[in-house]
C-alpha cells in the first residue's frame, strides 16, 4: 500500500500518436463505427480484447502501478480505446447518457449464451427471469439471485446487465430474476430502495411460481446495485439466503477516502459520476447516513445474510466496500471479502477481456457456493 507512484502519468485519458499498426487499424475500425455501425466496432474492440498480452501492452504502453497494484494489461488497454469510442456518460445529459451506457456495456459484454430467457412484470417493474442450462443442486430445493443492476441509480436497465446476468446465471447454476428500478432524477431517492424491498418480497411470494424455493433466495448487485441489494439483506433478515456485493456503494456523504482520492479521475469511474449520481438520486436535505441510502451506517441485525463482497484494485469506491465488508464481520455476519487488484470498477459488464471475465467467473463460482 505504500507504493503509490504512478509509473504512467499520462495517457489513460488520452489516446498518443500512434506508429504502432495495429493499433492504428483498431483506432481506424472505432471511428469508423461510430459513423458507420455498431458491428464494426464489436468486431474491433472484440478482436482487440482477443489480442495476446504482448500486443494488448504495446497498445495500452507502459504498466500503470499505482497503491502497489498494477492495473490489468486488457483493461489499460481498453481504457485507451475508450477515448476514440465516444464521450463519458456524465458529460451528457442523462437521456443521452443512459444510451451512451448502454452502448459501453453491450460493446464490451458480447453475447453470452443462457438456457432460457424469460421477461416478466415483478410488483409493477419490468424483469427477466434467466436459468442456467444446467441447474445447480436439488430441483426440488431450486435457489434464485434477485438481482438490482449498477449505473448510479440514473443509468443502466435490464439491456445494460443482460450479459452479466446471463454469464452469472450460467456459470453459477443460479437462477436470476433481473430487476429494472425505478431511476432518478425521474423517482429520486428512496423509489429504488422502496422498489428493491417490493421485488424481493414479490420473489419470496411467487416463488412457486418462479419454481425456486423460498428459502434459498438471495439477493446482488454491483454498484449502485450492490447498495440496494445491501439494503434489502438488512432489511429483510433471515428471509435472504445470501447477499452478493459487487463493488458497492455504501456511503453516500462528501466523504473523501484513500481509494477515491486515488482512482477518482482515469479509470472510468470519475469523481464527476459520482458526484452527479448523488446530487440527482439524493434529494436536497437528505441525512446522507439514512441507513437505506448509505449501509455503511446502518446497525446491523444478528440475522443478517451471510456476504460476498468485493472490490477492484483501481475503483474510487473499493474502500467504502471493504468497509462494509469489516462492519458486517464484525456484527457476527458471514462474509468473503475479495480484491481483484488489477481491476476497474464496471469489470462486471466487461466480459471481452480475459482478465474480467475470470473475475467474474469467480464470482460465479462464489454465487454457487452461496446459493447452491
Amino acid at each position: 500500500m505504500n507504493n503509490r507512484r504512478h509509473t504512467e502519468t499520462h495517457g489513460l485519458a488520452h489516446i498518443p500518436t500512434v506508429c504502432f499498426s495495429l493499433m492504428s487499424a483498431t483506432t481506424i475500425a472505432a471511428k469508423a463505427a461510430k459513423r458507420v455501425s455498431g458491428t464494426a466496432e464489436k468486431v474491433a474492440f472484440a478482436a482487440t480484447m482477443s489480442l495476446p498480452d504482448g500486443a494488448l501492452r504495446r497498445i495500452a504502453g507502459r504498466p500503470v502501478v499505482l497503491d502497489g497494484q498494477t492495473l490489468a494489461v486488457d483493461t489499460q488497454a481498453m481504457l485507451k480505446l475508450a477515448g476514440v469510442s465516444g464521450p463519458a456518460v456524465e458529460t451528457l445529459p442523462i437521456p443521452r447518457g443512459r444510451v451512451g451506457l448502454l452502448r459501453q456495456t453491450r460493446l464490451a459484454g458480447g453475447a453470452q449464451k443462457v438456457g432460457s430467457v424469460r421477461s416478466l412484470e415483478v410488483a409493477s417493474m419490468p424483469a427477466r427471469l434467466y436459468r442456467p442450462t444446467t441447474p445447480v443442486g436439488d430441483p426440488a430445493a431450486t435457489p434464485l439471485l434477485v438481482f438490482f443492476h449498477g449505473g448510479g441509480f440514473i443509468y443502466g436497465d435490464l439491456d445494460s446487465h443482460d450479459a452479466p446476468a446471463r454469464f452469472l446465471c450460467e456459470q453459477s447454476g443460479v437462477p436470476i430474476l433481473s430487476v429494472e428500478y425505478r431511476l432518478a432524477p425521474e423517482a429520486p431517492f428512496p423509489a429504488a430502495y422502496d422498489d428493491a424491498l417490493a421485488a424481493f418480497a414479490w420473489a419470496r411470494d411467487h416463488a412457486a411460481e418462479l419454481g425456486v424455493d423460498p428459502s434459498r433466495i438471495g439477493v446482488g448487485g454491483d454498484s449502485a446495485g450492490g447498495n440496494l441489494a445491501a439494503g434489502v439483506a438488512l432489511a429483510v433478515g433471515s428471509q435472504c439466503a445470501f447477499q452478493l456485493l459487487i463493488y458497492p456503494v455504501t456511503e453516500t456523504a462528501e466523504k473523501t477516502t484513500e481509494s477515491k482520492a486515488l482512482f477518482g479521475d482515469g479509470f472510468f469511474l470519475t469523481s464527476r459520476f459520482i458526484d452527479l449520481a448523488v446530487s440527482t438520486y439524493v434529494p436536497e436535505g437528505t441525512d446522507p447516513r439514512d441507513p437505506r441510502l448509505a449501509p455503511l451506517y446502518a446497525e446491523v441485525p444478528s440475522d443478517v445474510a451471510p456476504a460476498f463482497v468485493l472490490t477492484a484494485g483501481f475503483d474510487p469506491l473499493r474502500d467504502e466496500g471493504e468497509a462494509y465488508a469489516a462492519k458486517l464481520a464484525d456484527a457476527g455476519v458471514s462474509v468473503v471479502t475479495r480484491r481483484y487488484p488489477d481491476q476497474i470498477h464496471g469489470f462486471l459488464n466487461v466480459l471481452l477481456a480475459r482478465t474480467s471475465r475470470a473475475a467474474v467467473s469467480d464470482i460465479a463460482t462464489e454465487l454457487r457456493r452461496g446459493l447452491g
